[in-house]
C-alpha cells in the first residue's frame, strides 16, 4: 500500500484537495435546498465520496492515455510540411 501511495502522491493529494472543496459546497448547496443541517451533512460526504474516486480514476486514465515524458508543448512543435 505504501508503493501505491508514494506512485500515486501527486494524484492522490490532487484528489484530497478536491475532495475538500467539494464537501463544502455540497454541503452549503445540500443545507440550501434541505435546510436540515444533519440532512446536508450526510450528502456533503456521500456524494463528494463517490466522486473523489470516480476523479482519481479518471485522473489515472488519463495519465495512462498520455503520450509518455512529452515535454514540448504545441507551441514548440514544428509546423506541418517544413
Amino acid at each position: 500500500m505504501a508503493d501505491f501511495a508514494r506512485a500515486n502522491l501527486l494524484t492522490l493529494k490532487k484528489t484530497a484537495s478536491y475532495y475538500l472543496v467539494h464537501i463544502t459546497v455540497a454541503g452549503a448547496v445540500a443545507y440550501a435546498v434541505t435546510g436540515d443541517l444533519l440532512m446536508a451533512f450526510t450528502l456533503s460526504l456521500l456524494e463528494p465520496t463517490v466522486q473523489a474516486v470516480a476523479f482519481f480514476l479518471h485522473e489515472k486514465a488519463w495519465e495512462r492515455g498520455s503520450p509518455p515524458n512529452r515535454t514540448t508543448s504545441l507551441a514548440d512543435a514544428e509546423p506541418a510540411g517544413t
